[in-house]
């Protein structure tokens, strides 16, 4: 089967090619400020669902198709991605030797038979104690800009998290064990995905 990621991301693509997987990308073009829910989890899995459906329009039957969207809960604000430096800089001040939770929303469906599901997967994320020095040369990078919650743990915001409380894929954009879970209720297998990818 084809396997298609519904998402921009860089990282949940390097995340599944590790894990073994090749998906073909394809970005839905969802209009998120349109999105809403009444619990960050729930936002985050309205997001993924309304981007994996969004793709699936396009696509011919018995196609997979996962759609992703990741936000940090901090201090009971939903944190996106920053994209301004002052807003980044404000947020690490703030976030800095406290923690918060990293929601990811994923909808796994295939196309041409209505099979579907979705799941919120949360993961604390405990931040160092990082000084004002270090946040304005992390912010400086541009990385954060671009990110849910102004940070990665798989690039150069890695410095600056302690560590992590659950699933750190999940972090990254993409829970592992919540796509296998998902696929087992779709009736499929890891290998409808094509794992493990030719190395």
């Amino acid at each position: 089967m084809r396997f298609v990621l519904a998402s921009a991301s860089p990282a949940r693509l390097a995340t599944l090619r590790a894990a073994g997987v090749e998906p073909e990308v394809i970005v839905s073009g969802v209009d998120e400020e349109a999105v809403t829910a009444d619990t960050p989890a729930g936002l985050v899995a309205a997001l993924a669902t309304a981007k994996a459906v969004a793709v699936a329009a396009e696509l011919p039957a018995d196609v997979v198709v996962l759609g992703c969207d990741s936000m940090l809960e901090f201090d009971g604000a939903v944190l996106g991605k920053p994209l301004a430096a002052d807003v980044a800089i404000e947020r690490w001040r703030a976030m800095r030797g406290r923690s918060g939770v990293l929601h990811t929303g994923h909808h796994l469906l295939v196309t041409g038979d209505g099979r579907s599901t979705s799941r919120a997967a949360s993961t604390v994320v405990r931040f160092a104690d990082a000084d004002d020095a270090e946040i304005d040369a992390y912010v400086g990078t541009g990385e954060p800009l671009a990110v849910a919650g102004a940070f990665t743990l798989d690039g150069l915001g890695g410095w600056f998290v302690d560590g992590v409380d659950g699933d750190p894929h999940n972090v990254v954009g993409v829970s592992l064990p919540a796509l296998r879970s998902m696929t087992r209720e779709l009736g499929l297998g890891l290998a409808d995905l094509g794992w493990p990818a030719p190395r």
